[in-house]
């Protein structure tokens, strides 16, 4: 038996790689900035405005990935919500 190597995955998302752990990056800057003001016992809206701001982050990054990564959020349609809306034609597939 050889051993061969597993062959990673090609996502789209892996062209904006570098952009991507840039942001990562800034939001753990901002969580241990969290965990700053938490230990020096800093006013709570102060801290709730900062984790805000991380989530906001966190949902542009997962926004980001899977609108590289799926074609058809990519085309900025998504179906369940489209179902839920009542839109008819919601994919390219023949009726």
């Amino acid at each position: 038996m050889s051993a061969t190597k597993a062959t990673k995955p090609d996502y789209h998302y892996q062209t904006d790689t570098d952009a991507l752990l840039m942001r990562l990056r800034r939001m753990e800057g901002q969580v241990r900035g969290v965990q700053k003001m938490i230990e020096e016992g800093r006013y709570c809206v102060d801290i709730v405005t900062q984790l805000q701001a991380i989530s906001a982050a966190a949902d542009k990054v997962s926004q980001h990935v899977l609108r590289r990564a799926h074609p058809r959020l990519r085309d900025g349609r998504d179906q369940g919500a489209a179902r839920r809306r009542g839109d008819h034609r919601t994919d390219d597939r023949p009726q």
